[in-house]
């Protein structure tokens, strides 16, 4: 049995890579990684929000590396891993974090949802997520180790209606976070995904250490309950079966 050392959330030394990082849950990871030691670099599409995370960092007494990143664009992330190794010598975790969703008024029945629209949540959803680990992957093997983390989504468990593309694709980031962990594992790195609620520094934190070592391939929770009470939804075919019968004069 592996004992746990006391130190198992020092990240002094480690180097971490974070997409999405100018708000909400890429923010408060990279200053909790900050706080922990780690050496970031945070990239996102937005420069004057990812500006705002760093000077969060550096009122806490570190510094980051940050690179304007579209996750959706392949030369983009390609450079962003690349700087990062070239900078900062190592890639040891990866928090693969940005994502879009649709505005409400964009919510739409399958049937009448746009195509340009189900394109682009895929394009940054799910693809942004393949080609981050394409490249993040690439370095990791060749040391010989690395974690990642992919942020899913209550979307990546359950469905919502109005919204097929942005569920599609974080079921799709589900899918490959298991496909990378059986491909990957033997190279000593491990891949898990995480369904965000609010509070996710401390899962994340805790799936890229050593305190989760044998821990791979899985979904992690961390919803507030959200998906629990989902569970007990109304039975909706159940209903519309009724009001079928009723309509068709059926006792």
């Amino acid at each position: 049995m592996t004992q746990l050392s006391s130190d198992a959330l020092d990240f002094r030394g480690k180097v971490v890579l974070i997409t999405g990082a100018g708000t909400a849950i890429g923010r408060a990871v990279a200053v909790a990684f900050a706080r922990q030691g780690a050496l970031l670099s945070i990239g996102d599409v937005n420069e004057a929000a990812a500006a705002e995370t760093l000077d969060l960092v550096r009122r806490n007494g570190h510094e980051a590396l940050f690179t304007r990143t579209d996750v959706s664009q392949e030369s983009d992330v390609q450079a962003f891993v690349a700087r990062t190794i070239s900078r900062l010598g190592r890639l040891d975790c990866a928090f693969n974090n940005a994502g879009i969703a649709p505005e409400d008024e964009n919510r739409k029945p399958l049937a009448m949802l746009d195509a340009a629209l189900f394109d682009r949540l895929l394009s940054v959803d799910l693809r942004g997520v393949f080609l981050c680990m394409k490249y993040e992957l690439q370095h990791m093997a060749r040391a010989g180790r690395g974690t990642i983390v992919n942020s899913t989504g209550v979307a990546g468990l359950v469905a919502e209606a109005g919204l097929a593309g942005h569920v599609a694709a974080k079921h799709g980031v589900i899918g490959l976070t298991k496909v990378a962990a059986l491909e990957y594992a033997a190279h000593g790195i491990r891949v898990n995904a995480l369904t965000p609620g609010e509070e996710m520094a401390g899962p994340v934190l805790f799936l890229c250490s050593e305190a989760a070592s044998y821990v791979t391939g899985q979904v992690h929770i961390a919803d507030g309950a959200a998906t629990v009470q989902r569970m007990f939804a109304i039975d909706l075919l159940s209903k519309a079966r009724a009001g079928a019968s009723q309509a068709a004069g059926v006792g």
